[in-house]
């Protein structure tokens, strides 16, 4: 009985620290498929474009109107940096009537990476600790106190 208990429990033992190795995939943003980008063509409205593919992720009225459909695709293993596996922008560009006049599709290769999720704001309170920021402040009291 008692070999019996250990032949089924070494083996879980063993296989325990490679369970942290299997990579996943995560994906962020809008999901474009080949069908739904085939729907859209030259010379449909704005409104088509919207209830096709969904709200942009952002819009451009430089040198004329544009949407843009931004994705990532990032894989991570175990505890390292995720890797960005894939990325693409799917561009639509609008004439002065609101119709589709141009298509783009980009992808990591035709362009740099686009860092859209670690983007931060330094704030002036993060410069000191908490305690800190209390004895700066009873050390010199506001008009309040």
């Amino acid at each position: 009985m008692n070999f019996k208990a250990s032949a089924l429990i070494l083996p879980l033992l063993a296989t325990l620290p490679l369970g942290g190795c299997f990579t996943s995939t995560y994906t962020h943003g809008h999901v474009v498929t080949t069908s739904m980008l085939n729907q859209v063509q030259i010379g449909s409205s704005r409104e088509q474009v919207e209830l096709v593919l969904g709200s942009p992720s952002t819009t451009s009225s430089l040198s004329g109107d544009a949407y843009y459909y931004i994705s990532q695709k990032t894989a991570t293993t175990a505890f390292l940096a995720p890797d960005i596996v894939e990325q693409r922008v799917v561009a639509i560009y609008f004439d002065e009537d609101g119709f589709v006049k141009d298509l783009g599709n980009y992808t990591l290769e035709d362009g740099k990476v686009v860092d859209i999720v670690t983007r931060k704001t330094r704030t002036g309170g993060a410069d000191y600790g908490f305690l800190t920021q209390i004895l700066r402040g009873a050390t010199n009291p506001g008009i309040g106190l």
